[in-house]
């Protein structure tokens, strides 16, 4: 139907210009943060892509490498539309329209390249090709470098699932008074993502989170960490004492003016060196679908996690 358009009023088909897709303004990276990410997930893509071919004939392939049909989208197409997709959330349609496919292809390739970019973990600041994927190589990295962390937890917004569907209320936030998922980040003292958990319902309390995630074993084996924490977290500072961090308690009714003088100086410094990992959450809600998330719940925890590893990439070279 376009092309009888453009043949009716004259206008010439014209192919998109697919480089321009790849500027930073598109896809949130830089020319070389692209580059890098081609040539460490390229490889992977094509074993998961041979992987499923295999099973699908139900054995090795019968035809020489190279024959049958070719790829609409090579793999850095498909890498592009899917940053683009994360950084605007532009529909699957609209990408189709710019690359010239139909919209199943951009959806099945925003699905691979999302699931490849939230399995890679997250950077470590200085050591090149060296990523942390759980909570128990984020503690050991502290460890082994001296570096307290700092743990916060951010909310997203989600649909409010079907009437009549299991778990409903499991999504209502007690803070923000809508349905939400939270997640559970964890941040070093320049403001650097080191992790973040797979997600859990908005009811959920912050300090629950962090326990379902499982600081708890990792308090007791990694005893020389520090983990900087806010309010939410008392129960954590009850438990782990001198490693779980809050800022000092309310004094008593009447307590006189240099007690009262230190306690805001003791908060003020906790809250100076603690809000890094606010700059860390500010940073992965640049990315427009974290500010709303308008789709299927359970694609979310890879969203998130994609976006967190790509913004740890660029935050390891600030």
């Amino acid at each position: 139907m376009l092309a009888a358009v453009r043949a009716e009023s004259g206008v010439t088909a014209s192919r998109v210009d697919r480089s321009v897709l790849t500027h930073v303004l598109f896809t949130g990276v830089s020319t070389a943060h692209l580059a890098s990410l081609v040539s460490e997930l390229a490889r992977p893509w094509v074993v998961e892509v041979e992987g499923r071919r295999h099973h699908v004939r139900g054995g090795a392939r019968k035809r020489a490498p190279g024959a049958g049909a070719r790829f609409q989208l090579v793999f850095v197409d498909r890498l592009v539309a899917t940053l683009i997709h994360l950084r605007h959330d532009l529909p699957h349609a609209v990408l189709a329209l710019l690359y010239e496919v139909d919209r199943s292809t951009i959806t099945r390739a925003v699905g691979e390249i999302r699931r490849l970019l939230a399995e890679r973990g997250f950077a470590v600041p200085g050591q090149r090709g060296v990523r942390l994927r759980t909570l128990e190589d984020v503690f050991a990295y502290a460890q082994a470098e001296g570096v307290p962390l700092r743990l916060d937890a951010t909310e997203i917004q989600v649909r409010r699932p079907a009437a009549g569907q299991g778990g409903r209320k499991a999504f209502v936030s007690g803070k923000e008074k809508q349905n939400t998922m939270k997640a559970t980040v964890i941040a070093d003292h320049r403001g650097r993502t080191l992790w973040t958990d797979r997600l859990r319902p908005g009811r959920m309390h912050d300090v629950t989170a962090a326990r379902t995630a499982g600081i708890g074993p990792c308090f007791d084996h990694f005893d020389q960490v520090d983990v900087l924490l806010d309010d939410g977290y008392l129960g954590l500072s009850r438990d782990h004492r001198e490693r779980a961090l809050t800022p000092p308690r309310k004094l008593r009714p009447g307590a006189i003016a240099p007690f009262v003088e230190l306690r805001e100086c003791q908060r003020h410094d906790h809250y100076s060196q603690r809000i890094t990992v606010e700059h860390a959450l500010a940073d992965h809600k640049r990315w427009k679908q974290l500010q709303r998330w308008t789709h299927r719940r359970d694609r979310l925890p890879d969203t998130y996690r994609a976006i967190a590893s790509l913004v740890s990439d660029r935050t390891a070279t600030d």
